[in-house]
């Protein structure tokens, strides 16, 4: 096997090894894809300051996010059926970013559910909430995020209505997959893959199934999913959610200065500058196009953190550049896992890790906390 050096490199192995509706579901955005695309080539138009004759000696990544230590400014950000990409895949990929020493959150449409996380780790993660018309239902699921030590909680904003995603109208997706002449195909072409599901337990919604009511079967479950997000979503919602959880609150999905403003009214801890990795609003700005005019707005006011398009720990050093207090990733830890598993999440994150240190230096910095906009080249 070619050496693996970049995250790219663990995208096409992940390709190779994982069933097509499954890769696409990751590696896809809404529509046209332009703002999925926008995502990560409007990094490339960032160029970085090189320093010279500095001494690089004693480098720290470590830092902080919402109070909590972390190894490096970086977070998995929650992502939908992980535990499709490779079996039991939410708890390995939240033991491997335990064990790197970063947060990782579990999204509410996990394959693994909060409790199976739970007891397969040792260190609390964060979970991420949609809200649901079935109030009852995602207050429960805060209560159990609680009693399973969560230590935040990110409340996602941007997925009232699901956008238009068409690899997954086209491949029929579903959990689990269908056993359709084409489904058939592509997992008689992935056997590892198949050998890994024909041995676990995690192959539904489990943070859903025998939680939600009415929902005891697979038939019911697909058409709950579709009626449940709530389209009435409001900034007043924000504030019952906040007291029944009681501790630190993160808000994802803002992509306004707007919306970053009335996010100060709610109290939140932090705010995930994110466009939901361009599958929601196609034709909306990237990420990392809208992060410093919402950072000048509100940072002193309210922690940062963005996502989306980073595929490099030199994207994670121009979003902090740009005033982030924290970034979070996806699909470059997808791509690990669907590749190798637990070590090929463990894989990814070195490898942003090594880049981001590696570019600190080239930029004359030894302290990661002290990146800022002086490290950009700027005419």
């Amino acid at each position: 096997m070619k050496p693996i050096l970049e995250i790219n490199d663990l995208k096409n192995l992940a390709r190779r090894r994982v069933p097509r509706m499954f890769f696409d579901y990751a590696d896809s955005g809404s529509w046209t894809e332009s703002t999925y695309r926008a995502n990560e080539s409007d990094f490339q138009k960032i160029k970085l300051r090189q320093r010279v004759a500095v001494d690089m000696t004693n480098r720290t990544l470590k830092s902080q996010m919402i109070g909590q230590d972390i190894s490096m400014p970086l977070a998995m950000a929650p992502t939908g059926l992980t535990g499709m990409q490779h079996a039991g895949g939410e708890i390995l990929v939240a033991q491997a970013c335990e064990e790197a020493g970063i947060p990782y959150t579990l999204s509410t449409m996990s394959v693994c559910s909060i409790e199976d996380v739970a007891e397969h780790t040792k260190k609390p993660f964060w979970f991420q909430l949609y809200v649901m018309k079935d109030k009852e239902f995602a207050g429960n699921l805060i209560d159990r995020a609680k009693a399973a030590g969560c230590s935040a909680l990110v409340l996602t904003l941007d997925l009232q209505i699901l956008g238009q995603r068409h690899k997954d109208l086209r491949n029929g997706l579903s959990t689990p997959p269908k056993f359709t002449p084409n489904h058939i195909w592509q997992m008689a072409t992935r056997p590892l893959w198949c050998l890994g599901m024909m041995g676990t337990k995690y192959k539904t919604f489990r943070n859903i199934v025998g939680h939600a009511k009415g929902v005891e079967d697979l038939s019911s479950l697909s058409s709950w999913t579709a009626e449940q997000f709530d389209p009435k979503l409001n900034w007043d919602d924000v504030e019952w959610i906040k007291e029944r959880w009681g501790g630190p609150l993160i808000l994802k999905g803002i992509l306004d200065v707007e919306d970053a403003q009335m996010s100060l009214k709610t109290g939140a801890d932090a705010i995930i500058v994110s466009n939901h990795g361009g599958r929601q609003l196609d034709g909306a700005p990237s990420s990392i196009a809208v992060l410093e005019e919402i950072v000048d707005a509100v940072g002193k006011d309210v922690e940062v953190h963005m996502d989306g398009g980073i595929r490099s720990g030199q994207d994670i050093l121009k979003a902090l550049a740009l005033g982030a207090k924290g970034t979070y990733v996806g699909r470059p830890l997808l791509y690990g896992l669907g590749a190798m598993g637990k070590p090929g999440v463990a894989k990814a994150i070195d490898i942003l890790r090594n880049e981001l240190d590696i570019t600190m230096a080239l930029c004359g910095e030894r302290d990661v906390n002290n990146i800022g906009k002086h490290n950009l080249y700027r005419k």
